[in-house]
């Protein structure tokens, strides 16, 4: 039976009635590594729960390349294939179109059997969205608007163009993607991190343009608004809302789960936000990940774990469906699923109020595949409850460095049971009563699709009278809260739900209509002064985190503080949260911009706000401005007496972290006052920020204290190592006898050396070279690698005493041979190159060096090699940036929940770390004024300092010291990092990187 039904798909394609399928081109470049299997093998390879089964509901050659999919109110599936997206080198490939089909099951046996190309002309078509007379397309870097006003499934005429500036360049798989209609009756989408994008209406200025990278944005269909939503994560490719409306996206390598809150900012794989002064992001709702942790992020391209495969099966995630359909068992309802790239099967997951928030537990996996083809991009469910897999069936990444299969594709069709028939299907035809009554419908499909089409009524004039009386009976009398919360949507978005109701409403019972109404309320931009009082009078004994969180957009909107605002932060930084792992940030990300422009209310705030991070926060970003306003600082200082110990600790604690990376700052008015009457009743974490910032103020007393601390073991390391920071930083006199005697120390020896070359000393480098052998600490040995490269006449010593043994070569790592090479002096260069012959030159040819190492590490070879001591050469090599089994550092990503056995992409990688480097990940070259020069990635920069990540610290630079910085297409990451190493040990280490478990000591 299924190969017939194969064979009808197959038959049903030969009619296209736009453009003939022969006249289609779909070259194929993907090498088949793996034997391609009919659709009707590759679905006896699937495993689900007892009760399920799986249909296949159409694959190649009637869909091909489908990147996304979505519903129209005839229940009818509009896919879009692209056919443009290719190998790395082309990026795109401009030659070849991407289409829209539409298929039907008019039978409904499960599979379709009427099939129509709607649209023939996309390029770099990512997503399609049906609604308002029309269909939505994201062409990057286009979002677009095809009119087909009578349905007859015929564009009638061009695409209207709404917004632009999408990168469709340097984004590659990151492109933005992912358009879907919200509860809101905005049109959600989303972004990648790799560009960034500046995103505006055709031919608007770049004032009137939004940048955005990694994030969640919406556009509005009736007012034509943009606006972003969230930033942060890595290359989302999926989201949906629960029953309550709670929108939750999903993500790829630093964690999979997240709740998108209005206006958060969470962590990143990499880069900044626009914003240097957010100083904390918000991580992951889920508690879990898809992978062992004990593996790096890109491992799993080597191959999947066992026990990866137990946790989930890998860092790698695509499209997100809440469940609402009613066909699967209750068990299932609200609970999230998403497509596992690498384990190749859906992850469940489930999602609990936590805190203010939620948090998300791992569930079985409800159905795995065999087909190494299956590429899973998006599922859905449909009018009948039955769930739909797109399938981009290739082998290889999303990356396609190994080529495109553009003839294949399928759509699975996951039941439980035997769905209920719907029979024909068009919501366009019924009464907008009877459009209200499906908002009562068990699956949600049907009040979804119907609130969509009430939407447009409104928009197109209809009275809705009717309709309105309909829904606030529903909203007054149905005991459901989520049929409530129906309801109310509904309402808004059908112009039945005023400032006066909505206000009433943050005044209900139950606390996610509370936090729908605020957030309904700020739709459309900031409160007027009336109704923002009115809003901070309600909410001022507000209990509930999740409405305390809505809060805060209220907050994020607002250009300039009223009084009510600040008693609406003062109600969001309640007590029952001041160590919730979102709320606090949450505020602060909300009311930055006001602490900024009104400093002296923000410091008012300090003592009524009781959540400490946020004091912190406050104290930070006034003390940051204290060169341009001194007042709020020394207001900060003159309160410092008035308020309890702990608010003391915040407050300096803030203005010391403001402060970190600075040489010398004027005092406040009143600093020696105020840190006189403290001295004898500061705790003692109080009393140690006060000597630092005393040091940084100019204070010789405070001067003299630390290095008391330094030079006495009997303190903790911990007290120790901030002293001589903070003495370092502020250039304090006398430092070099009281460094010179820690060099040989384990604990602080590390941090001796490297205060030691940030000093510049004329004697330093000939003190390291001398002692270099009795650093007793490997990373003291690091460092004073490090010191010695970052001058030209110290690193021409260092290779000196490489040459003559006193210095071993293996102590010099790629990374620090890159950086030798960017001092950019003929000497080193002719150094190195006579030190290290089997170094290529830095223009040597890539694709000649990938197929040496190809010939060379063979799986014969590396199954002999020794991965314990490739452990010991990962440790040295790469561990300073890359996490692997646990251990290692956080420079650059986790590479623990990758396919490790593809050993072609691991070599690409490291022979040519920078083919594919993304702008805000770039190295930088920093030339300092007092001769050094720094190779790394340049982070958070203000008015005074910029952060710079290099590849074994995150050095915060005063910028006053800068006299140049450069920024380079490189990565990081260095080249040579292969070439560098015996064959022993070359082999020794990829044994390591592509094991299945950490090997025995």
């Amino acid at each position: 039976m299924l190969k017939v039904l194969h064979i009808l798909a197959a038959a049903l394609s030969l009619s296209v009635p736009v453009v003939a399928q022969s006249a289609f081109q779909t070259p194929n470049t993907q090498e088949e590594t793996s034997p391609f299997i009919s659709s009707a093998e590759a679905l006896k390879g699937w495993k689900l729960p007892p009760g399920f089964k799986i249909s296949l509901f159409a694959s190649e050659p009637a869909i091909q390349q489908p990147i996304a999919l979505c519903w129209d109110a005839r229940g009818r599936l509009w896919v879009a294939e692209n056919y443009t997206y290719a190998e790395v080198p082309k990026n795109f490939d401009a030659s070849l179109r991407d289409r829209i089909v539409i298929l039907e099951d008019t039978n409904e046996d499960g599979s379709f059997d009427k099939r129509t190309v709607f649209w023939d002309k996309g390029v770099k078509l990512t997503s399609v969205a049906v609604g308002f007379g029309g269909v939505y397309v994201l062409c990057a870097p286009k979002l677009m608007f095809i009119a087909d006003k009578n349905g007859d499934d015929v564009p009638d005429g061009e695409p209207e163009v709404l917004l632009d500036g999408f990168d469709e360049g340097a984004v590659r798989h990151n492109v933005v993607n992912g358009l879907k209609f919200g509860p809101d009756g905005w049109l959600y989408g989303r972004h990648g991190i790799q560009a960034t994008s500046a995103v505006g209406a055709p031919g608007a200025d770049d004032d009137d343009r939004t940048n955005i990278n990694c994030s969640v944005w919406r556009w509005h269909p009736v007012t034509r608004q943009f606006d972003v939503v969230f930033r942060g994560t890595t290359n989302p490719w999926g989201h949906d809302w629960d029953e309550h409306g709670q929108l939750f996206l999903i993500n790829t390598v630093i964690g999979h789960l997240w709740h998108v809150v209005p206006g958060a900012h969470t962590k990143r794989m990499y880069g900044e936000h626009d914003n240097p002064h957010l100083y904390e992001l918000i991580d992951q709702t889920a508690d879990h990940v898809h992978w062992d942790t004990r593996e790096r992020w890109d491992d799993i391209r080597k191959g999947v774990t066992a026990s990866t495969l137990e946790l989930g099966g890998g860092h790698a995630h695509s499209g997100l469906m809440v469940y609402l359909g009613g066909n699967w068992p209750g068990e299932y309802r609200n609970n999230l699923f998403t497509l596992n790239f690498h384990g190749r099967r859906l992850n469940q997951d489930t999602i609990e109020r936590h805190g203010a928030t939620y948090i998300s537990r791992h569930r079985p996996d409800v159905a795995s595949t065999s087909d190494v083809w299956f590429r899973g991009i998006d599922l859905t469910y449909g009018p009948d409850g039955g769930v739909y897999v797109l399938d981009w069936s290739d082998l290889g990444e999303c990356h396609e460095n190994d080529g495109v299969h553009r003839t294949s594709g399928r759509i699975y069709k996951i039941t439980y049971g035997d769905p209920k028939k719907v029979g024909p299907l068009d919501l366009r035809k019924l009464s907008t009563a009877e459009l209200v009554k499906l908002q009562l419908h068990e699956n949600e499909w049907f009040a979804r699709m119907a609130a969509l089409i009430l939407q447009e009524r409104a928009v197109a004039g209809q009275n809705m009278a009717e309709a309105h009386q309909a829904l606030l009976k529903i909203y007054d009398t149905d005991a459901s809260v989520p049929r409530k919360l129906r309801a109310l949507w509904r309402l808004y978005v059908t112009g039945g739900a005023n400032e006066q109701f909505l206000l009433k409403q943050v005044a209900h019972s139950n606390e996610h209509i509370r936090a729908w109404a605020v957030q309904l309320l700020i739709d459309k931009g900031p409160l007027s002064p009336a109704l923002a009082a009115s809003v901070s009078q309600l909410v001022s004994k507000e209990q509930s985190g999740l409405v305390l969180a809505a809060l805060t957009s209220v907050l994020r909107k607002e250009p300039h503080f009223q009084q009510s605002h600040w008693d609406i932060a003062k109600a969001v930084g309640s007590p029952a949260f001041a160590n919730d792992r979102v709320l606090p940030l949450l505020l602060w990300h909300a009311i930055e911009h006001a602490v900024a422009r009104q400093p002296d209310q923000a410091a008012a705030l300090i003592q009524s706000i009781q959540m400490p991070k946020v004091r912190r926060f406050i104290a930070r970003r006034v003390t940051s401005d204290m060169e341009k306003t001194p007042a709020p600082v020394n207001a900060l200082v003159d309160l410092l007496p008035r308020i309890s110990p702990s608010m003391q600790l915040d407050v300096l604690t803030g203005m010391n972290d403001a402060m970190r990376g600075w040489r010398k700052a004027q005092a406040p008015q009143s600093w020696a006052r105020v840190a006189g009457e403290l001295s004898s009743s500061a705790t003692a974490d109080s009393s140690k920020l006060l000597r630092e910032l005393g040091v940084l103020f100019g204070d010789g007393r405070a001067a003299d204290e630390l290095k008391k601390i330094v030079a006495d073991d009997d303190f903790d390391i911990k007290n120790r190592r901030e002293a001589l920071e903070a003495l370092v930083q502020s250039r304090a006199e006398g430092l070099l006898p009281i460094i010179q005697p820690l060099l040989a120390e384990r604990e602080i020896g590390p941090d001796a050396v490297r205060a030691l070359g940030a000093l510049g000393a004329p004697e330093a480098p000939e003190i390291l070279v001398k002692q270099f052998k009795s650093l007793r600490s490997p990373n003291a040995r690091l460092e004073a690698v490090n010191a010695l490269s970052a001058r030209p006449k110290t690193a021409l010593m260092m290779l000196e005493a490489v040459g003559k043994g006193d210095i071993q070569k293996q102590q010099i790592t790629a990374f620090q041979l890159q950086q030798l090479r960017i001092l950019n002096d003929p000497a080193i260069d002719a150094a190195i190159a006579k030190l290290w012959p089997e170094l290529p030159a830095r223009t040597a040819d890539k694709r000649e060096q990938v197929a040496k190492y190809k010939t060379a590490l063979t799986p014969e070879k590396i199954g002999k090699a020794n991965a314990a001591h490739g452990r010991e050469i990962y440790t040295v090599s790469c561990g300073a940036c890359h996490k692997l089994y646990g251990q290692g550092g956080e420079v650059g990503p986790d590479l623990t929940g990758s396919d490790r056995k593809n050993l072609a992409y691991l070599i690409d990688n490291v022979v040519d770390p920078s083919g594919l480097v993304p702008e805000n990940f770039r190295a930088s070259t920093v030339t300092l004024k007092d001769g050094r020069t720094i190779n790394g990635v340049v982070g958070v920069t203000t008015d005074r300092t910029m952060v710079l990540q290099t590849a074994t610290e995150k050095m915060t630079l005063d910028r006053t010291d800068i006299q140049s910085v450069e920024q380079s297409a490189l990565s990081l990451m260095p080249e040579g990092l292969f070439d560098a190493l015996e064959e022993k040990d070359l082999l020794d280490l990829v044994a390591y990187l592509v094991s299945e478990e950490p090997p025995q000591k």
